[in-house]
C-alpha cells in the first residue's frame, strides 16, 4: 500500500492529483457531507459554528447546548460589602491550531460547568484592521493571517484585563468577508468563568499572566484541514485551490513555528478535541474547585455591618411636611386601594426627584440688567436616569416631566432564592454614560445589595462615583449605611428612613412589595423588598 502521507501533506496530495475542482464541486453542490465522512464522528449535537463574522450583535444572552439552554445572565456579586472588587474571573485559555476544535471544547466546558455567567472571548474578533494592500493580499489568498503580528495584542490584552475585573468592554466584530471590522462593536461585560480562545493564546506573555487555566486542544492535522477546507468553502465563500494555497503557505508553517511550541505551556493537554469528555470532566472538576473557593456572601455581610452608626452625611431625607407625612400614611395602609397607592406614589417621587435636582452643580449667571443671579443653571454635560427593573421604573415619569429630553437606562437585578444574592440580569445603558450626572432610581432599598450592585455597574461603565444620586422613595438605616460605606461619595437622597430590617430582608414597617401593590401583581410568600420581576427577552 506504500507509506502513508506525513500529516499536513494531505493538503499537497490534494493538489498534485488534481481533486481539488471535485471536491470544490461536491461542498457547492450541497454535497458537504463528503467532507463530514472524513471527520471522527462527535457527537455534541452543537449546532455548527457561524464565522462569517467573529461576533454576532443581536446575539441573546444564551448559549443553546444539545442538553438546555444556558442564560449566561444572572451574575452573582463580583465586589464585596466594601464595594471593592473582591474577587477576579477565572480565566480559561484555549489554545490550539486553526479548526483544531476550540470552540467546540469551550462550549462543551460551558455546559458542563452549569453555571450562570460566562464569557466566551473569540481571539478571531482581535485581527488588526487591514490596509488597502493587505486587503488585497488577503483577497488573493497572500496575507498571512496565522501570525502574530496579525492580531491587535495590545487591544486584546487590554480587552481581557477589564474582563477578569469585571468591568464591561467593547469588542470588535470583525468580518471575515471584507477582511475588517464592522462598524457596530458588541459590549460584553465581565463573568464569573472567562473562556478565552485562539489560535495565538499562548504566544504573548502579557496574555498568559491573565490565564489561570491554559488548555491545548490537540487534533490531528490532517482532520483541522478537512474542517478547514469545509468551513473557507461553505461559510466564507472561498475556492478550494485558494484555501489550500493559504494552508500550505501559511497555516501549517505558522502551527509548526509559534502554535505547536506553546503546547509545553499548557496545563492541560486534549486530545481529540471536543470528543475527549474524560479531559472536559477532569476541566471542570478544577474550575468549580476554584469558583467555590471565591464564593461569598455580600447581603449576609451587608446585615451584619454598620450596626449603630449615625446616618451618613451623604443622606438626604426630604423633610417630614404634613404633606409628605400624609402621603406616606396613605401609601404605607395595607387597605389603601392601588389607584390610591399610584396617584400619591406619583406625588412623592415628583419631590423626591425635584429634590435630587438641587444636588446637581449649577451656575452664577446674569439677568438681563446686568445683575449676578445664583441661579440653578445645570453646569455638567448631561442628566441621565437609570432605573432598576421593576419597581424604580415607576419613578421615569417624574425624571422625564423636569428634565426635558433626558436619557434613561434600564438595570434588572433579581434575588436569587436559593442564595439571597443579588443577580444581574438585563443591562441597557445610554452610549457614553460616563460623562453624565446619573439619577439611580429605586423605590425601596433594605440591605442595600441591589443598589450597591447597581452602583458598582455604574462605576464599571466609567461614571463618575461623586456623579451619582441615588433616590429612593423608602430606604432602610442598614441600605443607607451599606450604600455610604461603600461608595462615601454617592449622594442618597430618600423620603424617608426606617429603622429595622427583619429576617427575611422587610423594611419595618416599610411599604410593602412596592412593585406588585404599583402594578397589581401578587407577591410569592417569601418575597423580599428588592425582589423584582423575571425579565422577558
Amino acid at each position: 500500500r506504500g507509506n502513508p502521507p506525513s500529516k499536513g501533506d494531505v493538503a499537497s496530495c490534494l493538489v498534485a492529483s488534481g481533486k481539488t475542482s471535485d471536491i470544490s464541486q461536491m461542498i457547492c453542490c450541497g454535497t458537504s457531507g463528503s467532507l463530514d465522512r472524513l471527520l471522527p464522528s462527535v457527537s455534541s449535537g452543537l449546532s455548527p459554528r457561524k464565522r462569517t463574522t467573529s461576533q454576532c450583535k443581536s446575539e441573546p444572552p444564551l448559549l443553546r447546548t444539545s442538553k438546555r439552554t444556558i442564560y449566561t445572565a444572572g451574575r452573582p456579586p463580583w465586589y464585596n460589602e466594601h464595594g471593592a472588587q473582591s474577587k477576579e474571573a477565572f480565566v480559561i485559555g484555549l489554545c490550539g491550531g486553526s479548526a483544531s476544535g476550540k470552540t467546540t471544547v469551550a462550549r462543551k466546558i460551558i455546559e458542563a460547568l452549569d453555571v450562570p455567567w460566562v464569557v466566551l472571548l473569540s481571539m478571531d474578533s482581535f485581527y488588526k484592521v487591514l490596509s488597502k494592500e493587505e486587503q488585497n493580499l488577503a483577497a488573493s489568498n497572500d496575507y498571512n493571517f496565522d501570525h502574530p503580528d496579525a492580531f491587535d495584542f495590545s487591544l486584546l490584552t487590554h480587552t481581557l484585563r477589564k474582563l477578569k475585573k469585571g468591568k464591561s468592554v467593547k469588542i470588535p466584530v470583525y468580518d471575515f468577508n471584507t477582511h475588517g471590522r464592522q462598524k457596530d462593536w458588541k459590549t460584553v461585560y465581565g463573568a464569573s468563568v472567562i473562556i478565552f480562545e485562539g489560535i495565538m493564546a499562548f504566544t504573548d506573555k502579557e496574555l498568559l499572566q491573565l490565564l489561570d487555566m491554559k488548555i491545548f486542544v490537540d487534533t490531528d492535522s490532517d482532520i483541522r484541514l478537512v474542517r478547514r477546507l469545509r468551513r473557507d468553502i461553505t461559510e466564507r465563500g472561498r475556492d478550494i485551490e485558494g484555501v489550500i494555497k493559504q494552508y500550505n503557505k501559511f497555516v501549517k508553517p505558522a502551527f509548526e513555528q509559534y502554535i505547536e511550541p506553546t503546547m509545553r505551556l499548557a496545563d492541560i493537554v486534549v486530545p481529540r478535541g471536543g470528543g475527549n469528555m474524560v479531559a472536559i470532566d477532569l476541566i471542570v472538576q478544577h474550575v468549580h474547585s476554584q469558583l467555590e473557593e471565591r464564593e461569598l456572601s455580600v447581603r449576609a455581610a451587608l446585615a451584619s455591618a454598620h450596626q449603630a452608626q449615625p446616618l451618613p452625611q451623604t443622606l438626604s431625607v426630604l423633610e417630614s411636611t404634613p404633606q409628605v407625612r400624609g402621603m406616606h400614611t396613605i401609601i404605607r395602609n395595607k387597605e389603601t386601594s392601588r389607584d390610591e397607592f399610584i396617584f400619591y406614589s406619583k406625588r412623592l417621587m415628583r419631590l423626591l426627584i425635584e429634590r435630587a435636582l438641587s444636588f446637581l452643580p449649577s451656575q452664577v449667571l446674569q439677568t438681563p440688567q446686568g445683575e449676578d443671579y445664583e441661579g440653578r443653571s445645570f453646569t455638567g454635560k448631561r442628566i441621565t436616569g437609570v432605573s432598576i427593573l421593576r419597581a424604580g421604573e415607576t419613578m421615569e415619569p417624574a425624571l422625564r416631566a423636569v428634565c426635558k429630553d433626558v436619557r434613561i437606562g434600564k438595570i434588572l437585578i433579581q434575588t436569587n432564592q436559593d442564595t439571597g444574592e443579588p443577580e444581574l440580569h438585563y443591562l441597557r445603558l445610554p452610549k457614553d454614560i460616563g460623562e453624565d450626572h446619573v439619577i439611580l432610581m429605586d423605590c425601596t432599598v433594605s440591605t442595600g445589595a441591589a443598589a450597591m450592585m447597581a452602583v458598582r455597574v455604574l462605576l464599571d461603565h466609567d461614571v463618575q462615583e461623586d456623579k451619582i444620586l441615588l433616590v429612593s422613595l423608602l430606604m432602610a438605616e442598614m441600605g443607607v449605611h451599606s450604600v455610604a460605606y461603600a461608595f462615601p461619595q454617592v449622594k442618597i437622597i430618600t423620603t424617608a428612613v426606617d429603622k429595622k430590617v427583619n429576617d427575611l430582608f422587610h423594611i419595618i414597617p416599610g411599604i410593602g412589595n412596592f412593585g406588585d401593590r404599583y402594578f397589581g401583581t401578587d407577591a410569592p410568600p417569601d418575597w423580599s423588598d428588592e425582589d423584582m420581576d423575571e425579565p422577558s427577552y
